[in-house]
């Protein structure tokens, strides 16, 4: 299970760019997998905190596409992790879209996205990504979105 915060500081959302395989060079929001013994919030707080050096504070669950968790700057200080070459706010309309690191991680931000333009509070979203067959994880374009419910 891939686990991660999607982290908001002054109407911006942090964004690491990966440094390893796969999707090298791409944007993601600061993720991973869940360790053995860890919950999912440990696990999104850990994984933050190594490719972002940031210290979140986890406020509500946000998306289930194995990201499930919205977290909160405690404090406007991160860096690159070993596994991020940069880390960067963006602004809604600055989201770097065509260069997101899985398809994951577009649902997550659209939805993010939407939720905030639409001016209401980020809901709790849940859905299905199917990648078409013989796709690999960074092709961005091939998935559907299926069984989506929001709370």
């Amino acid at each position: 299970m891939v686990v991660g915060c999607l982290i908001e500081h002054d109407n911006k959302v942090l964004l690491c760019k990966r440094k390893i395989e796969p999707s090298y060079g791409l944007w993601t929001l600061p993720a991973g997998y869940l360790e053995i013994g860890e919950s999912a919030m440990e696990g999104a707080i850990r994984e933050t905190r190594e490719e972002a050096n940031a210290d979140v504070e986890v406020i509500s669950p946000f998306v289930q596409l194995d990201i499930p968790l919205i977290g909160q700057l405690k404090k406007p200080h991160f860096s690159p992790g070993p596994e991020s070459s940069e880390c960067k706010l963006f602004s809604l309309d600055e989201i770097p879209f065509s260069s997101l690191s899985f398809s994951s991680m577009v649902v997550t931000l659209n939805l993010y996205v939407e939720d905030m333009k639409a001016g209401r509070k980020p809901k709790f979203h849940y859905g299905t990504i199917n990648k078409r067959p013989g796709t690999s994880p960074s092709d961005i374009d091939a998935f559907t979105l299926e069984d989506h419910m929001q709370s």
